[in-house]
């Protein structure tokens, strides 16, 4: 079972840049990339050739794979290639949603019939096209098209970016062995930690679920997920809620925090930035904090690989050059401090 938060290519960001034959597609798209790119930004470019692909040499080994019918996948020091055998070719909407948990931005050249979010140029002597609400520029070869392109993204992205929808995942179900009970149980200042953690993040996301085994105060209410069953530790319940909303960003958060805040949870999410696809604090000398901080909806690609890897320790996605591991201030540093530390 998954979260009812629909996917459509209008949910994450993708520009097309549209026209006709011989307009400057391929030369524009060529221009910004580099900068796109010094930007820290994975740019995936989707391009339709009617006249088929052409991306290997006859005679080649892997040209000859291809040839005997395997899809075959090549991987260099620095690039990769996958030259698949598809019966059907997939649509554009279909295409989007497996490259977007990839990339920070798709671009698509060219299917100018599509309802995606344009950018339209004018070749020579050309007159505009009828008017469409999805075009959002018409660019001439007269101006400077690479400069209104990046301040179009740089204004664009980031807004675009802060529409996914953010949940909050509390995990509980540790062993609990410095305590006489499970620690979402305790209380502190009349309220167990389960029902104070839930409190803080109803203030600040769309919904908000409980992660793992373990009882549950009846006047609580919150979504309950099971941790994945294959896995132990944290991992487990941080892939069981990314799992159920694959396609929602995420504040997740241990049960043990009494003095986990509201301003610390509005920090994390005031560090989201196009780009940055986790945000791991570090509040002091431990090193970082995977169990109160901030991943958006591409993180979940990664935690998967860590699992895929053997491994169990969530803070592993730190090395990620995706992941951005900022300092809070001495003010919000408790928020990060749990039971044990009292």
């Amino acid at each position: 079972m998954t979260a009812t938060v629909a996917w459509t290519e209008t949910n994450v960001p993708v520009l097309a840049v549209a026209g006709n034959s011989g307009s400057g597609k391929t030369t524009l798209i060529e221009k910004v990339l580099p900068e796109l790119i010094g930007r820290r930004l994975r740019v995936a470019v989707i391009k339709h050739d009617v006249h088929g692909l052409n991306v290997d040499h006859p005679g080649k080994d892997s040209a000859r794979l291809f040839e005997a019918g395997a899809d075959v996948f090549l991987q260099g020091p620095d690039e990769s290639l996958i030259r698949r055998h598809d019966c059907q070719a997939a649509s554009l909407s279909t295409t989007i949603l497996r490259l977007s948990p990839m990339y920070d931005l798709v671009l698509v050249e060219g299917f100018k019939q599509s309802p995606l979010r344009q950018v339209w140029l004018l070749g020579e002597g050309e007159k505009a096209p009828l008017e469409r609400p999805n075009i959002v520029g018409m660019l001439d070869r007269n101006m400077d098209r690479a400069a209104w392109l990046l301040d179009y993204i740089d204004e664009w992205l980031p807004i675009k970016w802060l529409q996914t929808p953010v949940f909050g995942a509390v995990l509980i179900g540790g062993k609990s062995t410095r305590t006489a009970q499970p620690k979402h149980l305790i209380e502190v200042n009349g309220k167990c930690l389960l029902e104070h953690t839930i409190d803080q993040l109803k203030d600040v996301v769309d919904e908000v679920v409980v992660v793992g085994a373990g009882e549950m105060p009846s006047h609580l209410s919150a979504a309950r997920l099971p941790d994945v069953l294959d896995l132990s530790g944290p991992l487990s319940g941080i892939l069981a809620a990314t799992r159920w909303a694959p396609h929602a960003s995420w504040l997740m958060c241990g049960c043990d925090l009494p003095q986990l805040s509201t301003d610390a949870l509005r920090w994390l999410l005031n560090q989201r930035t196009a780009g940055v696809w986790g945000v791991l604090p570090y509040p002091g000398k431990k090193g970082v904090e995977p169990l109160l901080a901030y991943y958006d909806w591409r993180a979940g690609r990664l935690f998967e690989d860590i699992a895929a890897d053997g491994k169990r320790a969530p803070h592993l996605i730190a090395q990620h050059e995706k992941v951005s591991t900022p300092c809070p201030s001495v003010a919000l540093t408790s928020a990060w401090m749990n039971v044990n530390s009292f």
